[in-house]
């Protein structure tokens, strides 16, 4: 079980020129092995947290932003620190009610457990898959199930 640590979640990039706060509960937790995870992040994947747009602010600085296609079509606004270049947040403009922050920028990552996997089939040979969260060759339908997970995983008893 994770506990989610009281509002506001804080976080920002490795210079500390952007900051941002979180004052709405995530929806979910999860990791991507898509390939463009693995080159934003540079490393064997993304890991991202998808919270309600409207609690999500930036407390300082300007992040740069860009939008890019994925592989699936779908366009999606990146934020990143223009000054050292870490990936903050993605803003999907499918879906205008959330922003995926970058769980790794967070001040605070030692509650993080993630209850899926997306892209599998693209994932590091390496890389184990828990056999206990979702796992998804691809990309879900809907996150529907990472949703109903992760409020499964934070409940407090």
């Amino acid at each position: 079980m994770s506990l989610v640590p009281s509002l506001p979640l804080v976080g920002g990039c490795q210079c500390g020129a952007c900051r941002y706060a979180v004052s709405a509960a995530p929806l979910t937790l999860y990791v991507c092995h898509c390939t463009e995870c693995q080159r934003q992040s540079g490393s064997a994947f993304g890991m991202s947290m998808p919270v309600p747009r409207a609690g999500f602010a930036i407390t300082r600085g300007t992040p740069a932003t860009w939008r890019r296609v994925a592989a699936s079509g779908r366009a999606v606004d990146c934020a990143a620190c223009p000054t050292c270049g870490t990936r903050l947040a993605h803003f999907p403009t499918r879906n205008d009610a959330v922003v995926n922050v970058k769980a790794g920028t967070l001040d605070d990552t030692t509650w993080l457990r993630p209850v899926g996997h997306l892209w599998t089939r693209s994932a590091q040979s390496w890389v184990t898959i828990p056999t206990n969260v979702l796992a998804y060759a691809g990309q879900p339908s809907d996150f529907d199930a990472l949703y109903t997970a992760w409020a499964a995983s934070t409940a407090r008893v």
